[in-house]
């Protein structure tokens, strides 16, 4: 069951936002609310169920909530940008994690989000562009970082096969 880590992002609007390649810096953890995506992980942990924000990206703000219910499921998947920064959080409230960084070719991971967000209409083209050499850029040093703070580097075929062990 995904709880998607960007839904937890501060309104466009908010004060004190960083700026990075003209607009704000989405990928900066000022931007996102951490004390909220833990409170919703130790709801969904405890009970079973949180509710949780909906977020436009195109729009850069929230648009809503919605309740995650897991339905029984035994498994949280905590996905997005900033689980290196969820990671220390949830330790720090005691929440059992597994931290697993899926380690994919930049490229592709580039072509993914590219293709995700012009699909999506995420910002126009020319910041996604800018964003996305970015974040290719940035890749290698994101994966130290992880792997520094202790997640554990794996294929995709592997995290599923881990994944799926620890749902059955």
């Amino acid at each position: 069951m995904p709880l998607r880590l960007d839904d937890f992002y501060r309104d466009a609007d908010a004060p004190g936002l960083p700026h990075a390649h003209g607009i704000v810096d989405w990928d900066d953890p000022a931007t996102w609310d951490g004390d909220a995506a833990v409170a919703a992980l130790r709801s969904l942990l405890r009970d079973g169920h949180a509710e949780v924000p909906t977020y436009s990206i195109a729009e850069s703000r929230r648009t809503g909530s919605r309740t995650l219910d897991l339905q029984g499921r035994p498994l949280i998947i905590a996905e997005g940008i900033f689980a290196l920064d969820l990671l220390p959080l949830a330790l720090a409230a005691g929440l059992p994690v597994t931290p697993l960084y899926l380690d994919r070719d930049r490229t592709l991971v580039a072509a993914l989000r590219l293709r995700r967000d012009l699909a999506q209409h995420r910002k126009p083209p020319a910041v996604l562009l800018r964003r996305g050499w970015a974040l290719w850029r940035a890749q290698p040093a994101q994966r130290e970082r992880a792997v520094a703070a202790g997640f554990a580097p794996t294929s995709m075929r592997a995290a599923t096969r881990t994944l799926a062990g620890g749902a059955g």
